[in-house]
């Protein structure tokens, strides 16, 4: 199968290379190779290259740096799935976008995992933005697969990697312990959208995909340095301690249970997933 994937030089798309390179053929975009909020190129790139699928990992998540770049936000967010939805419709393929947990308001009194079609209430504008390209994505294309995943690392700038760096220069750190998710791995969350891709599924809709478990990102530090052996002083703060441009959301755990009853595989245990991760960590 011919796949297209935007951002493929991003965290979830340098996974996806590498998980779909041996049985398909694969045409890779960069932002600095495609700007999908630019409709032109996008017809442009894609009637050259006629996909039989298209993913989009593409997007702005700077989550604090969203908040004063609603422009470019709303552009990467949007309007460019919007663009990429137009096009699948038009050829008649079938598009898989990802999403983000910051869909919802994520308070801290929710303490049940959110499903599919739960209130949504974005706080931020990297949410409300994500929002709008779901709804822009379910308006434009008939065959479509919206992924909301959350707490991602892998490959490139992310928490993990943050943390093991942050120890070799602190004797102790501050992490805060009141915003609960599922760390998500994204060679497995590669590992779900290429099964989407083997199966030739046609159950469209809106998915949530997560590594399983929830925790405080004190929690997942504290995970992390006794997977690694890092003797290391861990305190717990306050969302209010650690103040952001961006609000986190307080409790943003996703429901996989959709995804199963879909008749896919559920991904596995985060703290599996992150020993797996930090047994092939390089320094970068």
């Amino acid at each position: 199968m011919k796949i297209l994937i935007t951002g493929a030089n991003g965290l979830l798309g340098n996974e996806l290379v590498s998980v779909l390179k041996n049985d398909h053929s694969l045409i890779l975009f960069s932002h600095s190779q495609l700007d999908i909020s630019d409709s032109e190129s996008v017809n442009k790139q894609i009637d050259s290259s006629l996909p039989d699928i298209i993913i989009n990992s593409a997007a702005y998540t700077q989550v604090d740096a969203c908040e004063t770049n609603y422009d470019l936000a709303y552009k990467s967010n949007a309007i460019g799935p919007k663009n990429l939805a137009n096009k699948c419709k038009q050829l008649g393929i079938p598009f898989i976008h990802i999403s983000t947990d910051y869909v919802f308001e994520g308070n801290e009194n929710n303490n049940k995992p959110y499903k599919e079609d739960d209130k949504l209430g974005p706080k931020t504008v990297y949410g409300k933005t994500k929002l709008e390209g779901e709804n822009l994505v379910k308006q434009n294309c008939d065959k479509y697969f919206i992924l909301r995943t959350a707490w991602l690392y892998g490959q490139g700038k992310n928490f993990v990697k943050t943390m093991l760096n942050l120890s070799k220069k602190n004797k102790e750190l501050k992490v805060v312990n009141d915003q609960i998710g599922s760390p998500t791995y994204a060679k497995d969350l590669a590992k779900a959208i290429k099964e989407i891709i083997d199966k030739k599924s046609d159950k469209y809709g809106i998915y949530h995909i997560t590594n399983k478990g929830e925790v405080s990102w004190y929690e997942f530090a504290k995970k992390i340095f006794e997977i690694k052996k890092i003797e290391i002083k861990i305190n717990p703060v306050t969302s209010e301690e650690f103040p952001r441009p961006a609000p986190r959301p307080h409790y943003s755990v996703l429901s996989n249970q959709k995804w199963i009853d879909a008749g896919f595989n559920p991904l596995r245990n985060y703290e599996e997933a992150l020993k797996e991760y930090l047994d092939s960590f390089k320094d970068e």
